[in-house]
């Protein structure tokens, strides 16, 4: 009878077992066939290329002076403003839906998600479009707010609000059903076994057990809404110091004054590119 070396056993898999098929896999995988190295490398360029241009570009002397400037102060300061306002009515609406959408079922449950869903595809002027028809002034529901409140939202503050928080709540209902789901719902069963109410227990247990895809949601619906341009233009129009938030800033800088409107491009990218950071970690650990 044959002795087995436990020497030899345990460097059995760096001769032949799965690390040595891993380090295979890892060696094919750098061989890269050309037909599809060169359109990825296309297509990178594609996406970086006019963003090293912005950078390129940029009037990097004059840039204080350019953001320091009243006007684009204004649309800063508004467009600040009116993201974060649109992202807490996100917050107080959408996390109560999500949670609709993750824990009931209800017929035309996925009828609801879908229409939901529809701004993130719906172009943001038609989005503006039917605001108007709801809110306007002469809307199914805004001729009733004006009549019996007084209460007008195009082309106010508040309609900037509204038309930001429309095209950025269904990135929050989506990221917030998204860990709804994978949470366990037997610890809001345990809690309402215990005497809990349903609001207690989602209020108590649901919350911090879902607070990091609520956080992450919200930081998508708002630099979705610090970056809303076709339906903020259409509902609430393009005034200075009250409805002229960055993207249109930019729109209009662009035709006058381009080096205003690289500087605030910039903003915006600094912006994107900080939320992308953020949310990093929670993208690469999802899997």
């Amino acid at each position: 009878m044959s002795r087995t070396d436990p020497s030899a056993a345990a460097t059995e898999p760096l001769r032949g077992g799965p690390l040595r098929r891993r380090v295979r896999t890892a060696g094919v995988a750098r061989g890269v066939p050309l037909p599809l190295l060169v359109p990825a490398l296309l297509g990178l360029a594609f996406l970086i290329v006019p963003l090293v241009a912005l950078l390129v570009r940029a009037p990097w002397r004059s840039m204080p002076e350019q953001l320091t400037s009243t006007d684009v102060w204004q649309a800063l300061q508004l467009s600040l403003v009116c993201a974060t306002a649109a992202t807490a009515v996100s917050l107080v609406v959408g996390v109560p839906l999500a949670w609709l959408l993750a824990r009931v079922e209800f017929p035309g449950r996925g009828l609801v998600r879908a229409l939901v869903t529809l701004p993130l595809v719906l172009p943001p002027v038609v989005g503006g479009v039917a605001l108007l028809m709801a809110l306007g002034r002469n809307g199914v529901v805004g001729q009733w707010l004006d009549a019996w409140f007084g209460i007008t939202l195009p082309f106010t503050t508040a309609g900037v609000v509204v038309a930001e928080a429309f095209v950025a709540m269904p990135f929050l209902v989506i990221s917030v059903e998204g860990t709804l789901r994978a949470a366990d719902p037997r610890y809001e069963e345990a809690a309402t076994t215990l005497g809990a109410s349903r609001f207690t227990a989602f209020r108590r247990v649901t919350l911090p057990l879902i607070a990091p895809g609520i956080a992450a949601g919200a930081v998508l619906a708002w630099a979705r809404a610090l970056g809303e341009f076709g339906a903020t233009i259409t509902f609430a129009g393009n005034f200075p110091g009250r409805t002229q938030t960055m993207p249109l800033a930019v729109y209009l800088a662009l035709q006058s004054d381009p080096e205003a409107a690289i500087a605030l491009s910039l903003v915006l990218l600094a912006v994107s590119v900080a939320v992308l950071a953020g949310l990093r970690d929670r993208w690469m650990t999802a899997g």
